[in-house]
């Protein structure tokens, strides 16, 4: 996203740009509203924002790696076309904050725009002082993911919104998030580069039924952070994870395939940063159980098998892990991943309610 603004002696006159990979702007401010009073000097200097949305991902090559055979085609293919909101370059809403370095740093200027395009400009007024700038992408249409507290700086937060006993639906959207010092200086050529990082990330189970027919299956996710908050760029974990549905994917017969998107799991240290910046995003290894795949398999006789898949290894923000398993003859789910432990209850049935335990 790129900027170009003219400041004057009072204010600073931001037009904004979602241009990635673009070199070259050519801007046509004659349309511009004039700005609040006092009124623009005759004399003005021009100024640069360059507003860079860039993501990372090793999306491609987790694809590729895991489902590289024949037969597992179609269930790449439906992975790419269930994640190319999640992981894009592309910035469908933005919402921007400016506040206060001093005293209760609440809020001294607002704007939410639409964009829905790959290049849009806007116009924007802020005086010529310091700031510091919290930017989310990609929130408006994530109905389960919600910014919250964007008064004051150190509150401003992204919160899942759980829909009943705990459960929440997988994220809609990538969601990007930027924190910038920023001065807008008077009459002075400036160049700020806000890079926005991924705060979510993704996981999806491939199973392999080897013929055996069943009535259902449903798989949770869970083990993962409740909120991010965006000045820290740290993520907070309630009591109780909630369960994050994965959402089947049609992959035209063949494997299963289930998909979860939502926040990050822990780490060794209990809380996660966003410090991702280059591949590959993977956790260590480790004798801690960082997050789940519980899975829910209803048979022909209306049994149902609790298999839980629990995973030695950290989801990071901005990664995307595939775990591929098998079904056996009870339903049960197994694999042959070592970083993934397996514990199976047959005849499971109570009545739907999943509690978490990790």
């Amino acid at each position: 996203m790129r900027w170009r603004t003219h400041s004057w002696k009072a204010l600073a006159l931001l037009t904004a740009w979602l241009a990635v990979g673009c070199s070259t702007i050519d801007d046509d401010l004659s349309d511009c509203p004039p700005p609040p009073d006092p009124p623009v000097p005759p004399t003005e200097q021009d100024f640069e924002m360059d507003y860079e949305l860039r993501l990372v991902t090793n999306i491609t090559t987790e694809i590729n790696t895991q489902l590289n055979t024949t037969t597992e085609a179609n269930v790449a293919n439906a992975l790419r076309s269930h994640l190319q909101n999640i992981f894009t370059d592309y910035a469908h809403d933005v919402d921007l904050s400016f506040y206060d370095t001093e005293n209760n740093q609440e809020t001294l200027y607002h704007e939410a725009p639409e964009m829905n395009a790959s290049e849009k400009s806007y116009t924007l007024y802020l005086p010529v002082r310091e700031y510091m700038h919290l930017a989310v992408a990609n929130i408006k249409n994530n109905k389960v993911v919600e910014l919250q507290a964007i008064e004051r700086c150190p509150t401003s937060h992204l919160a899942t919104v759980a829909t009943g006993e705990n459960i929440i639906d997988s994220h809609a959207t990538g969601l990007f998030t930027a924190r910038q010092p920023m001065k807008v200086l008077e009459g002075v050529d400036q160049t700020f580069h806000v890079r926005l990082y991924m705060a979510n990330c993704a996981e999806a189970l491939v199973i392999d039924p080897r013929g055996h027919h069943v009535k259902d299956v449903t798989v949770y996710a869970t083990g993962f952070a409740s909120e991010f908050l965006v000045n820290d760029s740290t993520y907070t974990f309630s009591e109780e994870s909630p369960l994050v549905r994965a959402v089947p994917l049609d992959t035209d017969g063949g494997n299963l395939c289930f998909c979860s998107v939502n926040f990050p799991s822990t780490d060794e240290e209990g809380m996660r940063t966003v410090i991702e910046t280059e591949e590959p995003f993977t956790g260590r290894e480790s004798d801690k159980v960082f997050w789940q795949f519980k899975i829910y398999v209803t048979l022909d006789d209306d049994s149902v098998t609790e298999s839980i898949l629990s995973v030695n290894e950290p989801q990071r923000a901005g990664q995307f892990r595939i775990i591929t398993a098998y079904m056996g003859d009870d339903g049960d789910i197994r694999t042959n991943d070592t970083t993934v432990g397996v514990s199976v209850t047959l005849n499971w049935n109570d009545g739907g309610h999943h509690h978490v335990d990790l």
